[in-house]
């Protein structure tokens, strides 16, 4: 050869990369492999498929399992695994052996997908399948509180997945590429925050948005969500610290206001998964929104207080959310735990709910607070007006009152002074729903009055509801009882405080039923008690004010022909009330109980199918504390001494 011709040789394998030299030795050495396998009777190869998770979500890209036809060793399998990785490197791309399976004549690779066809092309090769995530399917705790789990398979399979509802999220910075949210959230440009404190404060990315991921993931999750298939619009009010502003929440309810104004959507949920002190603006910004048609919902508060001495979870137009535990009782949270009273309607699982984390997009974590229990009722709520997209905030709030799990907690974790008003009610759905019209009702308790002689409570039902009856209560059961008044144009509730009284509450028992069209008459002077018209109205609650002693009870309502409630009969010198509503919506029937002896307590319920509108109590001086509604069942308090003590209850039904 020429001295020419041999240098150029000699520059072009010098040339040559490392990467095909090392080719030729591997496929040198899987060549040889190959003639073993095909000694020993190896199938010709074919044409390979590729197989991967039909949920995108599920999927774990650049992660391969290589399955060779069946027959072959591992001598062949490790071969056909030099040999993709030798190709692939010529192509410039690098792959790693990750494991080498003994069950199966597989391998596992890591490579760029772009190799893919390389590998498919493989001799021996049967397919490829694209690794892919698997999940414990058990679900978590909270999931079966919200619906029964399937029996067997242990599945959350709610009776919709809320996809006719548009849910406003204002929070922290969401992790929208998260696989449980990703193609659910929508982050708008809307960013309203106050700076962090501290100097040295480090604006990590995952910390910035955790809070607010994981709340998206409780709503609509693919894996751990309440309502799957609720989409989100994300708006930015909290810092990397989770604080905010009442300003800052206020322009971002005016961007949402502004949002709906240019484009109309209904039905709609807006999420406050926050709470600060008690602001009259803030509630004032949450009315508004309600009046425009939009559930709003909110956390009670972390405190371990009264909710009512925060925002916004002390407006009553917002539907306001306490936490559980696993136990179904009321969560401890850090040091403190769930706030309670009057102004929370229901309480959700809020302990340790597993949730997206915003420290890796496949990544979950558990975080515990009522702002996790206000994304399960926001959750809920989504799957109720996706099945009745007309229901109003009013009838929404009863349905989950009604569909809630009742008297399961323990209320002695409350201050004794708050567990009558605090609601025994979690959060739940039956397995079906359907749009059904019948009478709901659920008890407003007032604050306690002051403790002067004539103070008064008053309780009021929302702008949509209708008050059916009122009744009043005193720990000290000194008060001089109750009256029902129509004041700028909504009737409400007003108990009367009696001379060395403790104070007073006012219970109305506020309702959701359209064709209730009701007015309330009042006893005269000279008559013994109040009415309705019995050819076209019918009495659903009494009220009884004495203005100058003590009430012994001796007011009571009275039943006519077929156990109708006819009339609220009373001594000349108290001052009676009546609850007339037309016949035509509404049916109704007094039911009562004695007690003889010597009960803290006399109950009557309400039969299945009939709702308890109005309930009052009937003794013997020393009277009894009075009166109030938990559910459809009517209690009496009795005070020490008491002999005798009569509840009766005006158990009512839609007439359609």
């Amino acid at each position: 050869m020429a001295p020419r011709a041999l240098a150029l040789l000699l520059a072009l394998l010098l040339a040559r990369t490392a990467a095909e030299l090392a080719e030729e030795l591997v496929l040198a050495l899987g060549a040889a492999e190959e003639g073993e396998a095909a000694a020993v009777g190896a199938a010709p190869s074919g044409p390979a498929a590729f197989r991967r998770a039909a949920k995108a979500s599920w999927r774990l890209p650049g992660r391969y399992v290589v399955v060779l036809r069946p027959g072959g060793g591992e001598a062949e399998v490790r071969g056909t695994a030099r040999r993709l990785q030798a190709r692939a490197a010529r192509r410039g791309y690098l792959t790693e052996l990750l494991h080498v399976f003994h069950l199966l004549p597989a391998f596992l690779v890591k490579m760029s997908s772009d190799v893919l066809d390389t590998a498919l092309k493989l001799p021996h090769v049967e397919y490829v399948e694209e690794d892919a995530y698997v999940f414990a399917q058990s679900a978590p705790w909270n999931l079966g509180r919200i619906v029964p789990l399937q029996p067997g398979s242990g599945a959350y399979s709610p009776p919709n997945k809320g996809d006719l509802v548009e849910i406003y999220l204002l929070d922290t910075s969401v992790q929208s590429t998260h696989r449980e949210i990703e193609g659910r959230v929508l982050v708008t440009d809307f960013e309203n925050v106050p700076e962090e404190d501290g100097t040295r404060f480090h604006r990590q990315a995952s910390k910035c948005d955790s809070h607010g991921t994981h709340m998206a993931g409780v709503l609509s999750g693919r894996d751990a969500g309440v309502a799957t298939g609720a989409n989100i619009r994300s708006l930015r009010v909290l810092n990397c610290q989770g604080k905010g502003t009442i300003s800052g929440t206020l322009i971002g309810l005016e961007f949402i206001k502004a949002t709906l104004e240019a484009q109309p959507y209904a039905p709609l949920v807006v999420l406050l998964p926050f709470a600060g002190a008690y602001s009259r603006v803030l509630n004032a910004g949450c009315r508004q929104m309600v009046q425009m048609g939009v559930v709003m919902v909110t956390a009670a508060g972390n405190y371990k207080d009264d909710a009512c001495l925060y925002s916004p979870a002390s407006e009553p137009e917002v539907i306001t959310v306490g936490a559980t535990n696993s136990k179904d009782q009321p969560a401890s949270i850090g040091t403190l735990g769930t706030n309670f009273g009057r102004c929370v309607d229901l309480f959700a699982p809020g302990d340790d709910i597993i949730g997206a984390s915003s420290d890796c997009s496949t990544c979950f974590t558990a975080q515990s607070g009522t702002s996790q229990a206000a994304a399960h009722v926001a959750g809920i709520a989504a799957m109720l007006l996706s099945a009745e997209p007309q229901l109003s905030l009013a009838e929404l709030r009863q349905r989950l009152l009604h569909f809630a799990t009742k008297n399961v907690m323990d209320t002695v974790w409350f201050p004794e002074e708050q567990r009558l008003q605090t609601p025994n009610s979690v959060a739940g759905l039956p397995t079906q729903l359907g749009a059904d019209e019948q009478l709901y009702c659920r008890s407003v308790w007032s604050a306690r009055s002051g403790l002067t002689r004539h103070a008064t409570a008053v309780a009021r039902c929302t702008s949509a509801e209708e008050m059916l009856s009122c009744s009043s209560f005193s720990h000290s059961g000194r008060r001089l009882g109750e009256h029902m008044e129509d004041k700028d144009g909504q009737k409400q509730c007003v108990a009367h405080n009696a001379f060395r009284g403790q104070g007073v509450y006012a219970i109305a028992r506020c309702c959701t039923w359209p064709r209730a069209k009701c007015r309330i008459n009042a006893s005269s002077p000279a008559a013994k008690g109040a009415g309705c018209s019995p050819q076209d109205h019918v009495l659903t609650g009494c009220s009884f004010h004495s203005p100058a002693a003590a009430l012994d009870d001796v007011g009571r309502p009275v039943a006519g022909p077929g156990s109708r409630p006819s009339r609220c009969a009373g001594r000349t010198e108290v001052m009676a009330h009546a609850l007339c509503c037309p016949t035509t919506s509404l049916e109704c029937r007094v039911k009562e109980h004695t007690s003889l002896g010597s009960a803290e307590k006399v109950m009557v319920s309400c039969d299945d199918g009939w709702t308890l509108t109005g309930c009052n109590a009937h003794s013997q001086s020393p009277g009894t504390m009075g009166a109030y509604a938990v559910d459809d069942t009517c209690v009496a308090a009795t005070v020490p001494g008491s002999s005798t003590a009569a509840v009766i209850a005006i158990c009512c039904r839609s007439q359609q």
